[in-house]
């Protein structure tokens, strides 16, 4: 990954709804990335601890999460990423075999929590809050190299603008990669709308690509989006989501931009 020589896609469905969703997902983006030359990340999350609502479905849970991601990971060769939100998920998550740690937006100023995902040995991918400017996350990638980190990613997900918006100011990507570390764009939590939907979120996954594109010409290592067969009827970010069937189109739009911007 850092060598730079293949586009990066970190990919999957929000949340753990079936394993089947997840087998569909990853045999169909994992035979597109290998026939298009890009180095594929399958993600889901076991529990999504931050939903706006305590109604809203979070997951499977953490047990059985992390066993259908360990099925996804033997059965279809890809390496896997999921977020922890405690010292204690980072190490079980990493004792059953997930490649990369994710720390949420949320939380990427908790100390304790990137000490312990580093100390796993495992690649950390840290996504930068929505309250924070590129510049701060100098500050967070330390916190990480004090525990020894040498495998980072950095993901720029999108910065808060007034209620319930999120803007990406592009000027983000130089700014992190200037850390030293890969740097990923979140294509679709960064056009989530944070409690747009009232009792949930809202987005415009239109836009999506759009972003995507840009993030790439500015020389992002690599797109984070969350995809599914069918979106509307995803039960955790569908609004932002990108149907399945748009990922052979996207993917190679991105190949073009980075070919051309190289």
């Amino acid at each position: 990954m850092s060598s730079g020589k293949q586009l990066v896609l970190i990919a999957g469905p929000c949340v753990i709804e079936s394993e089947e969703l997840c087998q569909e997902i990853a045999l169909s983006v994992g035979k597109l990335c290998r026939k298009l030359g890009i180095t594929y990340i399958f993600k889901a999350s076991y529990d999504k601890a931050n939903r706006t609502s305590a109604k809203s479905f979070r997951g499977p849970g953490l047990e059985e999460g992390l066993a259908v991601l360990a099925r996804i990971r033997s059965r279809y060769g890809l390496p896997i990423l999921t977020d922890v939100h405690t010292e204690q998920q980072a190490e079980l998550a990493a004792a059953a075999g997930v490649d990369v740690l994710q720390t949420p937006a949320f939380l990427c100023r908790q100390t304790d929590l990137i000490h312990t995902a580093v100390r796993t040995g495992k690649i950390v991918n840290i996504k930068k809050g929505q309250f924070l400017s590129p510049q701060e996350m100098e500050q967070v990638v330390s916190k990480a190299e004090e525990a020894g980190a040498q495998r980072l990613l950095l993901t720029e997900r999108g910065t808060t603008f007034g209620y319930n918006n999120l803007v990406s100011d592009m000027r983000a990507i130089p700014i992190l990669r200037g850390f030293g570390y890969p740097v990923i764009f979140d294509a679709t939590h960064s056009v989530q709308l944070p409690g747009g939907g009232g009792d949930k979120s809202s987005g415009q996954r239109e836009f999506a690509p759009v972003l995507a594109r840009s993030a790439i010409a500015a020389g992002a290592d690599g797109v984070f989006v969350e995809t599914h067969p069918n979106p509307d009827k995803a039960l955790s970010d569908g609004p932002n989501m990108i149907p399945l069937q748009e990922m052979p189109a996207l993917l190679k739009t991105l190949l073009h931009v980075r070919e051309a911007v190289r």
